[in-house]
């Protein structure tokens, strides 16, 4: 316990080095795992099984949070181009990959195809981290953080099938196949149980607060190991029923998506710091070249190639393809992957594990803190759109109505609007202000402002309508439903 806590503190200083450096927090929570390994501190530590165990866990976390805090109507537009990119974009980088492996390292076929499917995948991590600190067009944020919710699962799939070869030989239309089968009982099962709890959750009054987040991350590990048990993609299931949850009218939302951050926090470090204690630094020297020779084939000809082909059909600007191909980052998921034919007993197995730790180290080292650089570059940063009020909404049971919590964040156009303004459907009022840590009763002609935090009061009939009208307000200010700005929501009459 003493020595979890200390690396515990130590891995959340050392956030606050990341933000200041652009450094990536992950490299920061290997190097953690390095430091009190065999060649540190002397923890030894070779479980590669109880590690795939816990990769696992921590990655169903890790996309559950993804999908908890993805909007749906930012990715909606994207799953197309996502979806090829995860299907299509993973066969074409797993086949560039393999041969490169094959005629340039000199690997065997099973562990060249092994590699290529290893590092074909996106790490939602790593995505999810870096992107939501690069201002970039809400389509190409979309498309990448579905892409890397959606990959996991075919990659899992490949990297299995090519570790059995010697036991059984997969013919390549059946393990086609068993990919399609296995997505599609993982989406009908996240459909399933994400629609399931977007109907239960509001309607049942928990008698504390805390548990509606319990509740969320249980339907959400509920939905991978539902998956998992009917022989289908247990990944992809668990982040369908989170993007569900997520985008659903549920309770104390904003407690929901901040205990589901901070689960994803303590996943990453226990994540990281773990693959780092497997790995043994002085065996990695032999394997620095190779891990290069593979990572520039993968950076600058696997995944351009797979984005050229996959998104053939949408015809995206040159300048978007080229984010979309540096912004192929890799973390925890090929390292925790890598373990899969360890613990099969694949020959050379341990050489695949060091090649994609020193590949992520040092792709994720050049790509993560050059990403900004390359969108400003393009000229492809943020278009201004305004930013959502967060509403948190707590039932109360016996007078039938509900409590809003309605937080005005930096971008939103709610800024400057009266509270008449507002324009709610009778049956809603605004009761209360916060602003700069001061509460009052708010008059009709009070100006909100940014930062400021309301709670409104609103009956079950108009509880709806008033999250719709306050969503239009931040998106469209005051004019929102007269001029046709803030969505489709017009002001009520």
């Amino acid at each position: 316990m003493l020595i979890s806590a200390v690396v515990l503190l130590v891995a959340m200083g050392a956030i606050r080095l990341s933000a200041r450096t652009g450094l990536p927090s992950l490299l920061i929570y290997l190097g953690i795992g390095v430091a009190i390994g065999q060649d540190g501190f002397g923890l030894a530590f070779d479980d590669a099984e109880l590690t795939q165990v816990l990769g696992y866990a921590a990655l169903v976390v890790i996309l559950a949070e993804g999908g908890l805090g993805t909007k749906w109507r930012d990715i909606r537009p994207a799953v197309p181009a996502a979806a090829a990119l995860a299907t299509v974009g993973v066969g074409v980088s797993v086949a560039v990959v393999a041969c490169a492996a094959h005629f340039m390292i000199g690997l065997e076929w099973q562990t060249a195809l092994i590699m290529g499917a290893v590092v074909s995948s996106t790490d939602a991590a790593a995505v999810f981290s870096v992107l939501r600190r690069v201002p970039l067009p809400q389509r190409l944020t979309g498309t990448l953080e579905a892409e890397s919710g959606f990959n996991d699962a075919p990659v899992v799939i490949l990297v299995v099938a090519f570790s059995e070869i010697g036991h059984s030989s997969p013919v390549w239309y059946v393990l086609v196949g068993e990919i399609l089968l296995q997505l599609a009982i993982g989406l009908v099962i996240g459909l399933l149980v994400g629609k399931l709890g977007a109907y239960a959750l509001p309607r049942v009054a928990l008698p504390a607060s805390g548990l509606y987040p319990i509740a969320v991350l249980s339907l959400c590990v509920l939905a991978y190991a539902g998956g998992a048990s009917a022989q289908g993609s247990g990944f992809l299931a668990v982040y369908v029923a989170a993007l569900l949850l997520g985008n659903a009218k549920l309770p104390h939302r904003p407690a929901v998506r901040g205990f589901a951050d901070g689960l994803a926090w303590l996943a990453q470090i226990g994540l990281f710091v773990l693959l780092g204690l497997l790995v043994t630094p002085h065996d990695l020297a032999d394997d620095i070249g190779p891990a290069l020779v593979i990572g520039l084939a993968l950076t600058l000809v696997a995944r351009p190639l797979s984005v050229v082909l996959s998104l053939l059909p949408f015809r995206p600007p040159w300048q978007e393809q080229a984010l979309l191909s540096w912004a192929g980052l890799r973390g925890a998921v090929p390292i925790v992957l890598a373990t899969i034919p360890m613990v099969t007993g694949v020959r050379g197995s341990e050489r695949i594990f060091n090649i994609i730790f020193v590949l992520v180290v040092v792709f994720t080292l050049v790509q993560g803190p050059t990403l900004p650089w390359l969108a400003r570059t393009l000229r492809l940063g943020d278009t201004g759109d305004p930013q959502d009020v967060d509403i948190e909404s707590a039932p109360l049971e016996r007078l039938r109505g509900h409590l809003m919590s309605v937080a005005i964040p930096e971008g939103s156009r709610m800024h400057g609007v009266e509270i008449t303004e507002l324009r709610l459907p009778p049956g809603a009022a605004v009761t209360l202000v916060v602003r700069d840590g001061t509460s009052f009763v708010p008059l009709p002609t009070t100006m909100l402002k940014r930062g400021d935090e309301l709670l409104v009061v609103a009956t079950d009939a108009v509880q709806d309508a008033v999250e719709r009208r306050l969503l239009a307000v931040g998106r469209g200010g005051k004019l929102a439903g007269w001029l046709g700005t803030g969505g489709s929501t017009a002001a009520p009459r």
